[in-house]
């Protein structure tokens, strides 16, 4: 099952970086009109993607305690769990839209669009959504999606530190697809194309966490620790 959903995941996550070139050539409003559109398909595709990645990650982390892993790797995947579930919080701005109430005070003074999240904040004139949201975000997305794969193969260091803070690992065809779509997004002038992006590393994300490269980790046998798992030698 989570291989055929990984396809799936995968194969969307292609197609949605392709639309960006396709969308630039046509130059037509429903890009950003429909498409795009704040509560349309791709981010509501994004904030769906956004709540399996939670799921995922607290099973694992309840998997984890339930076969006597460490406590602090089930710890670890509960808190990802969470930032997780807050990121798709985010994406719908907390259901203000939906249920039709009107940000409060604070967020109303201090918002660039007077909704109830953090990523539209503002700090005098830093506009988080710019800053911390988009740059330096983008830079740690794409440092684990393309850096990690392949470092961790080469590095006993890395797979020491991925095991300890139970990191799922991408593979390199989640690096190839990660690149892809920067490329694109760089190449394209569209307005809201970053929905697009926000969607393709949502759809990368729950694929790595369905099956990451170091799964082990996340599938411990019953009563022994991951780092304690060694391949038993060949009966003669």
């Amino acid at each position: 099952m989570n291989e055929k959903l990984n396809i799936v995941l995968l194969l969307l996550a292609f197609l949605a970086a392709a639309t960006l070139p396709v969308f630039h050539a046509l130059r037509t409003p429903f890009f950003h009109q429909t498409y795009a559109a704040e509560d349309g398909p791709v981010e509501w595709l994004t904030f769906l993607c956004l709540c399996a990645c939670a799921f995922v990650l607290a099973r694992q982390a309840i998997a984890v305690r339930r076969a006597g892993g460490r406590r602090l790797a089930a710890l670890l995947l509960g808190l990802y769990a969470c930032a997780f579930l807050f990121a798709a919080g985010e994406e719908i701005s907390w259901g203000q839209r939906i249920f039709g109430w009107e940000a409060g005070a604070f967020f109303t003074e201090n918002s660039n669009r007077a909704e109830t999240n953090l990523h539209n904040l503002k700090i005098g004139e830093v506009k988080l959504v710019q800053f911390l949201f988009g740059h330096v975000l983008t830079l740690v997305l794409l440092s684990y999606l393309v850096v990690l794969p392949v470092l961790h193969p080469a590095l006993a260091f890395v797979q020491r530190l991925t095991e300890m803070f139970a990191v799922p690992v991408p593979h390199l065809h989640h690096a190839a697809l990660a690149l892809l779509a920067s490329v694109a997004e760089a190449a394209v002038d569209l307005q809201r194309q970053w929905e697009i992006y926000e969607l393709v590393f949502a759809l990368l994300a729950l694929s790595i966490f369905l099956l990451p490269k170091n799964a082990r980790v996340f599938r411990p046998a019953p009563g022994v620790a991951p780092s304690s798992q060694k391949a038993m030698p060949p009966r003669a």
